[in-house]
């Protein structure tokens, strides 16, 4: 196996997307893995590891992160897909979310438009040969806007009526589409998902093993909080978790939810999933980098014995 300056020197020169230059001295750092499968994105720590994607990639793994995701993903270059796909391999890391980029301002998945309706079909189309070429076995659906020309009700029925259309994109490549509630107090104004009740209700009606909520900490602790009952209460159909803390969507410890109880339920429970860093750094720079890794070894629950 190649080391990991020979291979950012020889997969960089493929594509200008992949600088070299890592930070020797951060590089020579190693930790043991987390107990949970947390998974970070690109730009979360591009100080510490000044070298690029696949730099940053490295980064994490000496860290102790075994997973990642990144919604930006089909956007960029094949060539750095597959470059990204194979460090990742070879660190054993996994895949998380990408994004089919359904969108999130549009009237599609309430509405019963059939040419919105193509759109958001073409897209996850279009996200599955990326999502083939990562290994990525999630892929994220936001559910657009309210229509205010149809009962709540009727808009459910047309979400799911096409959700039923999207699995049969997916299903063959064996990805499954999350789909992803976000509040409307903070973020999202007009989101017609808005908690993770009305994702299960959802899932229940798709009825299809492809299709499963994800599950925002962060969003969820806006709409209404109440965060491990309602893990356990639709945990059947909860594919993929993501978290950021409240106020300020920062790393776990920079606001009012309390994620040591929160991860210490979910090893308890034996979830083995992935769960999101969907948030930004509360400071700057390397010291800001290096606040968000302490902060999840901070709350991340003891291996179990063996």
């Amino acid at each position: 196996m190649k080391n990991r300056r020979d291979f950012l020197g020889t997969t960089a020169l493929a594509t200008a997307g992949f600088l070299t230059g890592a930070n020797p001295a951060i590089a020579a750092e190693k930790s043991p893995a987390f107990t949970l499968n947390y998974a970070p994105h690109f730009g979360m720590f591009k100080n510490s590891a000044p070298g690029g994607l696949l730099d940053e990639l490295q980064f994490a793994h000496d860290h102790g992160f075994r997973a990642w995701e990144d919604n930006g993903m089909s956007a960029r270059a094949v060539e750095d897909q597959k470059a990204i796909a194979d460090l990742m391999e070879k660190l054993e890391m996994r895949m998380g979310v990408i994004s089919a980029k359904t969108g999130i301002r549009e009237l599609n998945f309430a509405s019963k438009d059939e040419a919105a309706r193509k759109v958001v079909l073409d897209q996850i189309s279009v996200a599955v040969e990326t999502a083939k070429r990562l290994n990525a076995g999630f892929m994220t659906l936001v559910s657009g806007q309210v229509d205010p020309r149809w009962p709540r009700e009727i808009q459910f029925a047309n979400c799911i009526e096409l959700l039923r259309r999207a699995v049969e994109i997916v299903e063959p490549h064996n990805i499954t589409l999350v789909m992803e509630p976000l509040n409307r107090f903070q973020n999202h104004p007009g989101s017609f998902l808005q908690t993770v009740t009305e994702g299960y209700l959802i899932c229940e009606g798709v009825d299809h093993p492809n299709c499963k909520v994800l599950y925002d900490l962060y969003h969820q602790q806006i709409a209404g909080g109440n965060l491990i009952p309602l893990f356990d209460l639709c945990r059947d159909q909860i594919g993929y978790l993501q978290v950021g803390d409240n106020p300020g969507r920062k790393e776990p410890g920079t606001g009012e939810i309390n994620y040591g109880k929160v991860f210490e339920h979910l090893e308890a429970e034996g979830f083995d999933g992935i769960i999101g860093m969907e948030h930004g750094n509360a400071g700057k720079g390397i010291e800001g980098e290096k606040a968000v890794i302490e902060a999840y070894r901070k709350v991340d629950p003891a291996k179990p014995e063996a």
